[in-house]
């Protein structure tokens, strides 16, 4: 599930950077933005709505989910299914409208791509799974596609915060499969322990929880920490001139950050002498939230193992 969102956030972005159609004019439409977060959000282009996109997909394939798990043939609970995915979907478009981020156009797009992405994965996600489990060179193969998604990405019209959206999640996706490659049989097969049996009481997922959650944002400080230390000075051993949008000071205020965050990857790998400097944040962010992830499937469980938990 966590590689379908990944998915999608590449997809979605991709195609709004590519198309950059705006968001309904403010005003007329009155745009509700409470939070900075939701501020960020809002310098996204429209085309299609992500909230829909990534709805449709992860509640379908939760259902998907829910009823192979499951094995039930009862109709009833299908359609029970069916239609409250079909609610949640309805609620998320009619709200993402309320909120004046989206025009009708945007929420059938969202819906549409969703839909065809989640048919897509269902098709292949059992031979991802089993290539993450038993495949072979499965690291140095996801590390190779991460590395090359954060290139193979559009240039929007004006500057937008998708491509670090992307980022994040290609860093979560490779995190994932590094740790999952490595210890599946260990902690993620299929006869785990499961909350609430004698395997694991609620004492000890409390215990989990409470060891786990600080060990996570430990690693992800660490590992933003350490990327800002490392890549400017591996930058500067390769002879590749770097500049910081905002994680490092030093390296701040060589240019204009709309025009480093969204500058033409693709450009900057095929012609590298047309360009000043690469944008050290990209790689420092994928590493961060690589560590994040790698430590929830892979450390945490291991710290789990070890404190008997």
């Amino acid at each position: 599930m966590t590689l379908l969102m990944a998915f999608c956030d590449y997809m979605g972005n991709c195609i709004k950077d590519v198309v950059s159609a705006p968001r309904p004019s403010s005003p007329p439409v009155r745009r509700v933005t409470a939070t900075k977060d939701e501020q960020e959000n809002a310098m996204e282009y429209g085309l299609p709505s992500s909230h829909t996109l990534n709805t449709v997909c992860l509640s379908g394939y939760l259902l998907h989910y829910i009823l192979s798990y499951s094995g039930s043939d009862d109709v009833c609970k299908e359609l029970m299914g069916f239609f409250l995915v079909c609610l949640v979907v309805g609620l998320i478009g009619v709200g993402r409208i309320y909120l004046g981020m989206h025009s009708l156009i945007d929420i059938i797009g969202g819906l549409a791509l969703g839909l065809g992405i989640l048919t897509f994965w269902l098709s292949v996600d059992e031979y991802i799974d089993d290539f993450v489990v038993s495949g072979q060179k499965v690291t140095s193969f996801w590390a190779t596609l991460s590395f090359l998604l954060l290139f193979a990405y559009p240039m929007p019209e004006l500057p937008t915060p998708s491509f670090e959206y992307h980022t994040a999640f290609d860093g979560v996706a490779l995190g994932i499969v590094i740790g999952i490659q490595q210890t599946y049989h260990q902690f993620h097969h299929e006869n785990v322990a499961r909350i609430l049996t004698p395997q694991l009481r609620l004492h000890a997922f409390v215990g989990r929880m409470l060891v786990g959650i600080p060990t996570i944002l430990l690693v992800k400080f660490c590992s933003k920490a350490l990327a800002k230390w490392i890549l400017p000075i591996l930058a500067y051993t390769l002879g590749i001139p770097v500049r910081s949008t905002s994680y490092i000071p030093a390296l701040n205020g060589a240019g204009k950050k709309s025009d480093i965050k969204q500058s033409g990857y693709v450009q900057k790998l095929l012609f590298f002498s047309k360009q000043t400097s690469f944008d050290v944040d990209t790689g420092t962010r994928l590493l961060q939230y690589a560590g994040l992830a790698w430590s929830t499937v892979d450390l945490v469980p291991s710290l789990f193992s070890h404190l008997g938990l």
